[in-house]
Parts: structure tokens; sequence; C-alpha cells
């Protein structure tokens, strides 16, 4: 997104090229961008310049990424083109009125269903009108969104965020030249963006998904006898939360080779297995793993004792309920799952492999569909999914890499 508004050439290289990722080429292309593949997994974007978009001729069909539509949402509502989005079964159900209310203060007009599902029509609005906007919810989405609609508004456009969310938006921009500044006051982040801004061509190294790695991570610590190198993950501390969380129940995580790609921190992780113990776990960190929980709650399926979840609400609105989905598979295969309002209580069965089964739904979830093959790795039968196909929207080549770590 940042590369097509962009002047010049952006080059990419180690992007994950997941049914999200290209969901998002795809609209880029749509609007103007030339976007291109190389033999060598090198992407080039040639970029149009802030206020460069051009009207795209057809929908924008987002396919399952919820992200990709709320971004490009933020980044259409300062241009003068409308755009329509579509989205499979699942993104067509999750809510984009948080995305809809600041865009609109700023000026977009927008056309939805009566819960503001796709698909929706927007029309941006040239100028856009700055606004200074508090995040009701902690969100990550909402605050990159106003803050692309900021990139081609004349002025200042604020976020300020109650709760810290992750910050690779702001980490890019700064990259790609935009004039974004950051202060923390009163326990709150206030993240400042001057429009009409000229952005940079780049040459981007995108580290290793963390919420990829989690998965393996999860399976190492409870497949007896690993001893797993996962390399290259990215370890953002607003993204790093399953980790600590994972050697707070006694998991053993090392990190190796620490280094720095692209301002961002990463390192290899060494994943031994590990007897693990249920822990209550801190609301306060959820914000940094809200993606992990699901391959966590397996973790706490199979450690000893109860965990607790609380504080998280934001998991019902995610490509599916993840709460009801995950009490729900886990109880299926063997697991000790009570479902609360805002979380799960897991009491643990110490070790010993789940009976498994199945099939359980996976609600077209990716992230449910993964999370219950590491499940499937600890347990007596096996377990079966009712549809894998939705792990191509992050991770396409997952089996093949579970099989290759002897799985």
């Amino acid at each position: 997104m940042l590369g097509a508004l962009a002047v010049g050439e952006t080059r990419v290289t180690g992007l994950l090229e997941g049914e999200d990722v290209l969901a998002t080429a795809g609209a880029m292309r749509a609007m103007g961008s030339r976007i291109t593949r190389e033999d060598d997994g090198t992407w080039s974007i040639h970029g149009m310049g802030v206020g460069g978009l051009l009207q795209p001729s057809a929908a924008l069909d987002m396919g399952n990424s919820g992200t990709s539509t709320r971004l490009l949402m933020g980044m259409i509502a300062s241009h003068g083109i409308s755009a329509t989005f579509t989205g499979d079964a699942s993104l067509s159900g999750r809510p984009m009125g948080r995305v809809i209310e600041p865009l609109s203060l700023m000026g977009a007009c927008f056309h939805a269903s009566p819960k503001g599902t796709l698909p929706l029509m927007m029309e941006g609005a040239l100028p856009a009108v700055p606004i200074e906007y508090r995040l009701p919810v902690a969100s990550a989405q909402v605050k990159s969104a106003v803050l692309l609609a900021g990139l081609n508004t004349p002025g200042i456009t604020r976020v300020i965020e109650p709760v810290p969310t992750r910050d690779h938006s702001e980490r890019m921009l700064r990259g790609f030249g935009a004039e974004l500044s950051v202060e923390e006051t009163g326990g709150e982040r206030i993240i400042s963006v001057r429009g009409e801004a000229e952005l940079k061509l780049q040459t981007i190294t995108v580290p290793g998904d963390p919420s990829s790695a989690a998965f393996f991570a999860v399976a190492a610590l409870l497949v007896e006898g690993s001893d797993l190198v996962i390399e290259n993950v990215g370890l953002n501390p607003t993204r790093a939360g399953l980790f600590e969380v994972l050697r707070q129940m006694g998991g053993s995580i090392e990190k190796l080779n620490r280094r720095e790609v692209g301002g961002e921190p990463v390192a290899d992780l060494r994943v031994r297995h590990s007897a693990l113990t249920g822990i209550e776990i801190d609301p306060a960190i959820a914000a940094s793993m809200i993606d992990e929980f699901p391959v966590l709650f397996v973790a706490a399926a199979l450690a000893t004792g109860r965990t607790i979840t609380a504080g998280l609400e934001e998991l019902r609105v995610k490509e599916s309920d993840r709460l009801a989905a995950m009490a729900t598979a886990l109880n299926a295969i063997g697991a000790q799952v009570e479902e609360t309002p805002d979380g799960l209580v897991i009491d643990g069965i110490g070790g010993e492999p789940l009976t498994g089964g199945g099939p359980v739904a996976t609600h077209l979830d990716h992230r449910i569909a993964m999370s219950m093959a590491v499940a499937g790795l600890v347990s007596q039968r096996g377990v079966e999914v009712d549809d894998a196909r939705p792990i191509a929207t992050s991770f396409p080549n997952f089996a093949t890499l579970m099989a290759s770590a002897a799985a």
C-alpha cells in the first residue's frame, strides 16, 4: 500500500504470499499501481505518489482479509475516488463500523448494510478533513486506517491510543519518509501524521510473521522430544506477547542471532519440549498477541493446572467468534474448557494426549484450522477439521512446513 503511494519503484523481499497479501496487491493494481513478482521472489511496486490513486473499474474483492479492507478504506478515504469492497462469507460478517466512524468524520461517505458489513461502497473526500480521534477499542487496524487517510489530508491527523497496539504502520510510515510523531502522555500514545506527504521509494525485507511462527512454537513445546529452531521471526514488542506468556507457563524459548531488519527486531527462536503450567494471563498483554490466542488455548489444554484468560471480547469479531469456536472445538477433542463472556477458562490435562476426533468446525477461520492441526499432533486419534482451505489466506505452505518438521 505504501509502495503504491510512494514515487518510484519500491522493492520487497520476504513477502508472505498468502491470499490476504495477494488480494491487497490486486486492489492496488486496480487503482493504478504496477506490481510485479520476479522469479527470485522479489516484488516490485511502481508507485504513483500520494493522491495518485485511480478510480477502480470493478469491485475490490478482498477475500478473507479484514486488515486489507480496513486499511484500504482508510487510504481511499482522502482520495477523490469511489470503491466497492466485497469479500467471502467470513469477511462479509465482520464489523466495519469501527472504521466507518472516523473516516466519515474526515468526510468520506459510506453505503453499507445496516450492520456496517460488506458489501460496502465508499466515496473518498478530496480534500478530507484532519481529525483528532480517540480509539474506542484497541485496534491497530482502525489506527492505521486513520493514519493512511491522513497522508493525503491537509494539516495534521491525530490518533489517541489509550492501549498500545502493534506499531508496524508507524514504523513503516516513518521509513517511507512521512512526517510522523508519537508522544506518550498519561499512559496514552498520541500518533500524529502531517498530510499531503511525499513518500520515498524503499527497499524492504519483511521479517518472518510471528503469528505464523506461533503454531510451530506451540507444537514444539507440546510434542515430546522436540527441539526446533524457527528462523527470522519478527519480534516487535507489540506482537511478541505469546512468547512471553509461553515462557511464563514454563516453555523453553530462546532467542538466537538477535538483529534488526527493516526497523523491526528479529531473532531465531529455539523452542524445546517443555512441561507447561496453567497461569492467569494479564489482560493487558492481550493486544500484543490477539491473533495468537487460538493456539495458546491449545497449549493451555495440555498444560498442568488452570489457565484463565479475560479481556478478549475482540476475539468474537475476528474471522469467526474465536472464543466460541475454540471452546467448542477443544471440548469436542477431549479438552476441558469453559467459555466466559470475555475469555476462556481451561483446565489442562497435564501433558496427557487429547482424545482427538472431529470433524471440528473451523468457520472459514485460518487460525482455528491451524490451531486444530497443532492439537492433532498431541492427540490419540488425530484431529479432523471440516475445511483446511482457509489456511491459504495467511500461511499457504503451513502443511508442507509442518511435514518437514517431522510432524
